[in-house]
């Protein structure tokens, strides 16, 4: 019996990327990411009556987010909901000096920056890793996994899509049952 290529391991380290092909994601505009735990175990607190009570793991997670704004120059942070086994939010990237406003992110690809912005994949890979580096030290534990290895994003294209997801994030906890995530859900 003969294997596939992807049963057989020989993709294995060649995982094809979800962002979108030759664009640039250090241009301005927000994105919508979701990044959930490892093995989406529940994490960071529970639901109770629809609203997320953060247990210290949680409390860490939202440090860190609010914190990014002190080791990135170009972004804003938008609405930010952590529930049990995954985060949702709108990072808004913005110009060096400048006011993010709500502009929306260019659709078609551009050009790569050759500017010192920072890019949405090194700020989620900025805040993975230092969420996990304090949640470790918590758990008395260096190699335990906390995220995913990768995460979702949206560009988001519009006010009127901004104002959706903004509120599609903070009403989260309410709509949990319901949830892709929710344990036992529909993936």
């Amino acid at each position: 019996m003969s294997q596939s290529n992807s049963d057989s391991g020989q993709d294995r380290f060649h995982r094809r990327s979800i962002r979108m092909k030759g664009y640039d994601y250090s241009q301005p505009g927000a994105y919508f990411i979701t990044i959930c735990t490892h093995q989406n175990h529940a994490l960071f607190g529970k639901i109770v009556d629809g609203e997320m009570q953060l247990n210290n793991l949680g409390r860490v997670v939202q440090f860190t987010w609010d914190d990014l704004v002190n080791h990135v120059d170009n972004i804003e942070l938008g609405p930010f909901m952590i529930m049990p086994n995954h985060i949702h939010g709108i990072i808004q990237i913005i110009e060096p000096n400048v006011g993010a406003g709500s502009e929306p992110a260019r659709t078609e690809p551009a050009p790569k920056s050759s500017s010192s912005q920072t890019s949405l994949p090194e700020i989620v890979r900025q805040f993975k890793t230092f969420s996990a580096r304090r949640i470790n030290t918590l758990r008395n534990s260096t190699d335990k996994p906390v995220w995913q290895r990768n995460y979702y994003e949206h560009i988001i294209r519009n006010d009127q899509s901004f104002q959706k997801i903004g509120e599609y994030i903070l009403t989260n906890p309410v709509q949990w049952e319901n949830d892709r995530y929710y344990p036992g859900g529909t993936p």
